[in-house]
């Protein structure tokens, strides 16, 4: 110890700025030595990458970052702790519960608990909620100490949990850790925040059922969802912000405005089915997109739902995507014996995409070559997990394959970029971050193809992203299996994250079906692919883009763009006419022919959120006029109908800069 103490290290911090302390200095006090305001909000140190207690000494030089609330870092750390802190209050108020895993999320924590016959009422969520700030206020430290496993097994055994019994069976010697706060103690690797009392305002929000491990064979577990804030006023506008979201919900919508629906039981979970309105605005955006694509010099093609085991080895995609696919449709033994033969439902188009350019010879002149399909493809989604239309099993890609030579990948990739970027304009999806998604360097197996191919396809994404001035992060471990990618991730009105678009590149299937092109000195060379889907897929980008407006779509996606309401029937035909002249025009109109009076066809068209009411009676017939009613802007006075009709024209497509 005499060695360590009379040992200084250097200390780097975000700025680039260095500060000298002993051997054996904690986050606090590197904290305190900046601000007192700092340490006040310090939670954690990320100490050359890993985040750490603010009580851990620090025995070398290192890199350190103070985390706070506002670092997602440190909401995951303050989740982690009132995590603990909940099962503490269980313990408490139920002795006999089993704990089980108990981490941060991305909106608060959850524990899984086993409550033997017990289930909870919300009544029950609320005096846990007490019994949390309860054992809050008492400011609790939150000690970790490490022990053997031996010591570890006995631990459990005394306490007769069989759930952390199994999880120390995968844990090794020297990298066991429990944490102690209060009187409770749980298995864990931390980290932690310094104590309780900076938990002010926990919110416990529903309890579900889940299966330990995840495993169905497994005993079914009590999952106790919530959420805490640092201060009250911060639960408030989290609260607020789910209120709105549930009435923004895009299952609640969907059903309302008749866009989509699911029958679970007979056609099955994760499989939407598109009604007539929801067709049209699935259509809508279709149309978009293709009219951009041609612009872009892309061409149509169209593909199986289906293809051989062999087409998805060959890619890849079987087995390296294995447990995201349906089960194969075996036919049999290949006639060697050694694999199966059969098919498989497409998870992906891009092995069709390049069957189709192997179709064709192709010169250095011919290429770029942009394959582009609205795909439909297939994965298996544990029920568990699927939500709507933004988690499904069956869904819609508008993809894309791009076949350059390697002097192209940046200049195509730039033109992607712009072309998802105009996407998102469209919509008024202003406030987004790109990430660029890298594989994993500790996890290898995860991928295919050659390094060299790897650090290649990486250095063109960078090198694209910084010519266009994009503001990007890095993500290592986020890469798809056969290469790097740029994603969208796109936050909705009401600030939540979502990723939707996403761009990559890919050395590794040209390689692996041994794509080629001719070039200029008549040698075979190898394309590169890349891969590119402005919306992602089009259930989840509605489904997003739902919940972003409120169901309040911009005119030219609307469904029906113009309700035409008659006063009675003697005005129908006059109604009709005036229809007549919209569809002339590509308006999507509708009359309401309905009995019911003008008042209430007045609201359902409000509550169908339609952007214009047109109502027609006696005097508008006879001026050939109609009284416009705006969703947005309620009345707006009696116009020719030429005249309404030239006000709507600038609407009837999407705004694009």
């Amino acid at each position: 110890m005499p060695e360590i103490a009379d040992k200084t290290i250097e200390i780097t911090l975000p700025d680039g700025s260095t500060q000298t302390h002993p051997a054996g200095t904690t986050g606090r006090e590197i904290a305190e030595s900046i601000g007192a305001g700092l340490a006040r909000d310090a939670l954690a140190i990320k100490v050359n990458g890993e985040v750490r207690d603010l009580g851990r000494p620090i025995t070398e030089d290192a890199e350190v970052e103070i985390l706070t609330w506002d670092d997602e870092e440190g909401k995951e750390t303050f989740w982690h702790s009132s995590a603990h802190l909940m099962a503490e209050a269980l313990q408490e108020l139920y002795p006999e519960v089993k704990f089980t895993i108990g981490p941060p999320i991305d909106q608060g924590f959850y524990y899984d608990v086993d409550l033997g016959d017990r289930s909870l009422s919300a009544d029950e969520l609320e005096e846990i909620e007490e019994k949390m700030l309860e054992l809050a206020r008492r400011d609790a430290e939150y000690e970790r100490y490490e022990v053997s496993k031996d010591d570890a097994i006995r631990y459990y055994e005394e306490e007769g949990n069989e759930y952390k019994l199994e999880l120390i069976e995968d844990l090794e010697e020297g990298e066991i850790s429990f944490y102690e706060q209060g009187e409770f103690t749980d298995l864990c690797r931390g980290p932690h925040i310094p104590s309780t009392g900076r938990i002010k305002a926990p919110k416990l929000l529903s309890v579900a059922g889940a299966y330990w491990r995840g495993d169905e064979s497994n005993p079914q577990l009590t999952r106790i969802y919530g959420i805490s804030f640092p201060k009250q006023k911060l639960l408030e506008d989290f609260l607020e912000r789910r209120r709105l979201a549930k009435e923004r919900d895009h299952r609640k919508l969907g059903k309302e405005l008749d866009l989509f629906t699911f029958d679970t039981e007979t056609v099955g979970p994760g499989l939407p089915m598109w009604l007539p309105k929801g067709t049209v605005l699935r259509e809508t955006l279709r149309d978009f997109l293709r009219e951009e694509q041609v612009k872009q010099g892309y061409e149509p093609v169209c593909t199986p739902h289906i293809g051989r085991l062999d087409l998805y080895r060959t890619s890849g995609h079987y087995p390296h995507y294995e447990e995201d696919q349906f089960p194969p449709m075996v036919t049999g033994q290949k006639e060697d014996g050694d694999e199966e033969d059969g098919y498989l439902l497409k998870p992906m188009n891009c092995p069709h995409h390049v069957k189709i350019y192997q179709n064709d010879h192709h010169s250095y002149r011919d290429l770029p070559v942009r394959l582009a399909e609205f795909g439909t493809v297939y994965r298996q989604e544990q029920t568990g997990e699927l939500g709507g239309l933004t988690r499904v099993r069956g869904f819609t890609q508008d993809d894309a394959h791009i076949f350059c030579t390697p002097e192209q990948v940046k200049g195509e990739f730039i033109d992607v970029i712009d072309l998802t970027l105009k996407v998102l304009d469209a919509l008024d999806f202003e406030e987004f971050e790109a990430q660029i998604s890298l594989r994993d360097p500790e996890d290898t197996e995860k991928y295919v193809g050659r390094e060299a191919l790897w650090d290649q396809a990486e250095q063109d994404i960078r090198e694209a992203v910084a010519e266009t001035d994009l503001d990007a992060h890095e993500e290592p471990g986020e890469a798809a299996f056969y290469g790097p990618k740029l994603d969208f991730m796109v936050e909705d009105a009401l600030g939540r994250a979502w990723q939707l678009g996403t761009i990559q590149v890919d050395y590794n299937l040209p390689e692996r079906f041994e794509l080629t092109y001719v070039d200029e000195n008549d040698e075979r060379r190898r394309p590169v692919m890349i891969h590119r889907a402005p919306f992602g897929s089009l259930e989840r980008f509605i489904g997003v883009l739902i919940e972003h407006c409120g169901g309040n779509f911009p005119t030219w996606l609307a469904p029906v763009q113009v309700q035409i309401i008659p006063v009675g029937d003697d005005f129908v035909e006059y109604a009709e006419e005036v229809a007549a002249t919209l569809r002339q025009e590509d308006v999507r109109a509708r009359i309401d022919t309905s009995d019911e009076t003008v008042g209430y066809k007045i609201r359902e068209a409000e509550t169908q959120k339609i952007p214009y009411m047109l109502v027609v009676g006696g005097d508008e017939e006879e001026d050939g006029t109609v009284s416009v009613r705006s969703h947005d802007a309620g009345q707006q006075g009696t116009v020719p109908v030429d005249a309404f009709v030239e006000d709507l024209r600038p609407q009837l497509h999407p705004t694009l800069d």
